[in-house]
């Protein structure tokens, strides 16, 4: 049957037909009436330095919406939320279904994995889908999604579809096929589903990797950050927020999100979200205070190494610096071989490097290492002078080789940007409507 779906595809009648049967396979959530029109989800399709989801659950939550976001762990090269949240000290991401529905009261929004019981059927077509090499079958694509979050009886559904080198699929066109696919059955099952189509060539913000994503989002909660994350993340959130009735239309809504990250509302959502799902109280406030030292909750650097690269070669000059935090940690910085505009930054290159050091994992059950991770310290479009650092990678083992720091050398373009590209930079190439 699988192998027949990929050659032949299937009519959208029938895409409806196998995504209901499947979300009828195990356990559909039910909520409280008052809840009706408010309960809504985002879903990403994969990328490098994804860490929306952190800072949009709290940000909706705080706009009165019910997030019941439930996540996935990452895969090969593009990162996983649950991996991130549980860099954090005592997350606990295993939530049963009536712990999850009293963090929604409360709270607001809540962040977990999928439970056994939901969806049983995408488990065992996965399983097969992977052994018969039938993955990429659009249908079967859109079943697993839309089928997973029907499950969660959501009022609204907005769909990040990813284009570009470190995104499933490469071009846009590709892409808007399968946002159209998620759109149409989404909104055949009752859900309002909309979509937006967002470049995944450089990566998002300025943090790759678990713990430094997590550090990235709470900076971003409190005021501060990416203006390409913010408007991602404010894009998505309006687009609910007009699909759930909240906003009169995007640009309403997006203004409505951008609110809670400047007033500190979403920031306290995400700190009561904390506290729900078991860390501790001092812990999450720790993080959430204005002026905190994020490595006194995570895991923070002992040695530092720098690396200063020219056309001509390379020289390295290591020094030690010591920190009360019992963890080693390497940490490698980049410069620049030329002044220039930064036209761009490979994010799949850079999380295939960061993948072998131990970030990421190649097959599901795999530990990783929650403390891997690169710091972009430039931005497109960004002038940069020679001899200035770009890039400061995070290591324990493996080290960070000759050839991969070569790799990350050649990452960077510089030059000097065509006129028609000198406007701000954005992520946000398209949006789908119901």
């Amino acid at each position: 049957m699988l192998m027949a779906i990929w050659q032949k595809g299937m009519e959208t009648e029938e895409t409806h037909a196998l995504t209901k049967e499947m979300m009828h396979s195990g356990e559909v959530m039910s909520w409280p009436a008052e809840w009706e029109g408010l309960v809504v989800d985002k879903h990403s399709t994969g990328g490098v330095g994804d860490k929306v989801s952190l800072v949009l659950a709290p940000a909706l939550a705080a706009c009165g919406c019910k997030v019941p976001m439930i996540s996935g762990r990452g895969l090969a090269h593009t990162g996983g939320t649950l991996d991130k949240l549980e860099s954090i000290p005592g997350f606990n991401i295993y939530q049963p279904v009536q712990q999850l529905q009293r963090i929604l009261a409360e709270v607001g929004c809540c962040i977990v994995g999928q439970t056994e019981t939901l969806v049983p059927a995408d488990k065992v077509l996965y399983a097969l889908r992977d052994a018969t090499s039938t993955v990429d079958s659009l249908p079967l694509i859109t079943g697993s999604i839309i089928s997973k979050k029907g499950a969660e009886s959501l009022s609204a559904l907005v769909l990040d579809v990813k284009f570009g080198r470190a995104a499933l699929y490469k071009d846009l066109a590709s892409a808007k096929t399968l946002a159209q696919s998620l759109v149409t059955v989404g909104n055949s099952l009752g859900m309002r589903t909309g979509a937006v189509l967002s470049r995944m060539d450089a990566p998002i913000g300025r943090c790759v990797g678990n713990s430094l994503e997590v550090i990235e989002s709470l900076e971003i909660l409190k005021g501060r950050g990416s203006h390409t994350l913010i408007d991602l993340v404010t894009t998505l959130g309006g687009l609910l927020l007009v699909m759930s009735s909240r906003s009169a239309s995007l640009e309403e809504g997006k203004r409505a999100v951008a609110r809670t990250l400047q007033d500190g509302s979403a920031l306290a959502k995400f700190q009561a979200m904390m506290q729900a799902q078991g860390v501790a109280n001092h812990v999450a406030c720790s993080l959430c205070s204005a002026h905190t030292d994020y490595y006194s909750v995570l895991r923070r650097a002992q040695n530092q190494t720098e690396l200063k690269t020219q056309r001509q070669g390379a020289h390295t000059r290591t020094y030690t610096r010591k920190h009360t935090h019992t963890q080693a940690q390497n940490q490698t910085e980049l410069k620049t071989q030329r002044q220039g505009t930064v036209l761009d930054v490979d994010g799949m290159v850079l999380a295939e490097v960061l993948h072998s050091l131990g970030a990421g994992r190649s097959k599901a059950g795999e530990p990783i290492n929650h403390s891997v991770g690169a710091e972009l310290l430039v931005s497109l479009g960004e002038q940069v002078d020679k001899g200035q650092p770009w890039l400061c990678v995070h290591f324990e083992s493996p080290a960070l080789s000759p050839a991969q720091t070569l790799l990350l050398q050649n990452i960077l373009t510089l030059g000097t940007p065509l006129p028609q590209h000198t406007h701000t930079h954005t992520l946000v190439e398209e949006t789908i409507l119901p």
